[in-house]
């Protein structure tokens, strides 16, 4: 499995995608600074987008083709899945715990 995510600094905020073959590790260094870079930068941390595939290739070239996009255009594909840009990190967490 493998993973496209999109995070938010808040509703209507920074967004950073990335692309991961284990997205609960991923989103919690995210969350817990773990990694420096822009999300640490710029307190991008709330899952409010993800996309699962098959492959990591697969996932690669969906991170690309989004990274491309206009602001509105990925904004528009968030919103159509999460209108109040809820964070998805806490449920998606928990499910893993009761597996």
């Amino acid at each position: 499995m493998a993973y496209v995510y999109i995070l938010a600094s808040r509703p209507q905020g920074t967004l950073y995608i990335g692309v991961t073959n284990d997205l609960i590790r991923r989103v919690h260094e995210h969350r817990t600074k773990a990694v420096r870079g822009f999300t640490r930068k710029y307190a991008v941390h709330r899952l409010v987008y993800f996309e699962t595939f098959d492959d990591i290739e697969a996932a690669a070239l969906r991170e690309k083709q989004m990274k491309e996009w206009k602001r509105t255009w990925k904004i528009r594909l968030l919103e159509s899945q999460n209108p109040r840009w809820e964070d998805l990190y806490p449920s998606l967490a928990s499910e893993s715990v009761v597996r």
